[in-house]
């Protein structure tokens, strides 16, 4: 009984050690993003809707590192080294396009509704795991709306902070402490410099004030609900939780061969080779490729191709660059460009 007490300690304390991490929704879109220079921030994001249709979308236009769900599952997305395109419209320091140099986790939920415990703990870890690796202060961990920006509209005359909400909740100084975060930004230096104006009042008193209506939403009942141990696995179990459900397996390709013909050796198929992508406009349109719209301020890229706006089959052309949709940033579709599709 003793020997057993003392090996479930030992499994307990490296599960505290331990960080689990499912590829399931895995973008396809990671192998076209970029490794990236330098990383100098987390961004925590929340999802505004729920886990299924949240991670669907996650996985195939690649738009976050991570994803960590209400019970705590944390889901790879892109490649953590990578380039996610998590971060649109974004300024930090002086320094835009901040998807070049942060990584970005998006976690299940509301910008203004408490997250479960489980979910807070398992964001921690994550959060922890990446400052070790990248030597993140505090104060560099940050959310959505800290970087995020908006333009010039017929509202607001200057580029402004406030366009998003987006996991404003992670700057609150009760949630911050769930974290086990100690300090977060002081001061907004994109306002301080006059790069931005500040477009929502409520909102910069979120960030850089003390609004924070998380207070109460965290207290000593925490750990009772974490010692019932909703899910986490087989450790959760160990501790008295569920006992964990298995995923799912992939589903199997059936292969059926067929016959080869009598007295004769099957000579295999070449694999076809892929198509490089086209360079040029004139290899476009000798493609079978027309031009649907320009990109304009009243005109966005989702309106001129819908949907497709990212697919690999739609092509951006700009300055003579050819880019697919597939690779383009959102952040990075400007006034001028040209939207090619098939016939």
């Amino acid at each position: 009984m003793r020997i057993l007490s003392v090996l479930v300690l030992l499994l307990l304390a490296f599960d505290a050690s331990a960080l689990d991490v499912s590829n399931r929704y895995r973008s396809p879109r990671n192998g076209e993003r970029k490794v990236r220079a330098s990383t100098e921030l987390i961004v925590l994001h929340t999802t505004e809707a729920p886990a299924k249709s949240s991670l669907n979308k996650l996985c195939e236009r690649g738009e976050a590192h991570y994803c960590v769900t209400e019970e705590g599952t944390v889901y790879r997305i892109v490649d953590r080294d990578r380039e996610a395109f998590h971060a649109g419209r974004s300024m930090w320091n002086g320094k835009e396009d901040v998807d070049k140099f942060s990584i970005g986790i998006e976690c299940v939920g509301y910008h203004d509704k408490a997250m479960g415990i489980v979910q807070i703990r398992a964001i921690r870890d994550l959060v922890k795991e990446l400052q070790r690796m990248y030597k993140i202060p505090d104060e560099r961990v940050v959310c959505h709306s800290h970087v995020a920006y908006g333009a010039p509209n017929k509202w607001q005359k200057k580029n402004h902070r406030g366009r998003k909400r987006c996991g404003m909740l992670f700057a609150m100084p009760t949630v911050r402490a769930q974290l086990g975060l100690s300090r977060r930004p002081a001061v907004d230096a994109d306002v301080r410099a006059r790069r931005l104006v500040v477009g929502d009042d409520y909102l910069k008193n979120v960030l850089y004030g003390k609004i924070d209506t998380m207070k109460g939403k965290y207290g000593p009942e925490v750990a009772k609900t974490e010692a019932k141990g909703a899910s986490g696995g087989f450790f959760s179990w160990l501790r008295g939780g569920k006992a964990p459900e298995p995923e799912p397996p992939p589903p199997k390709a059936v292969v059926r061969a067929r016959p080869e013909p009598r007295g004769s050796a099957q000579t295999p198929k070449p694999k076809a080779e892929k198509a490089s992508p086209p360079k040029s406009i004139s290899e476009l349109r000798a493609r079978g490729y027309v031009q649907k719209g320009t990109v304009t301020r009243g005109v966005t890229a989702s309106k001129i191709a819908g949907s497709k706006w990212n697919s690999s089959d739609t092509y951006y052309t700009i300055r003579d660059k050819v880019i697919p949709g597939s690779a383009i940033n959102p952040a990075r579709i400007e006034k001028g460009m040209c939207v090619w599709m098939r016939k």
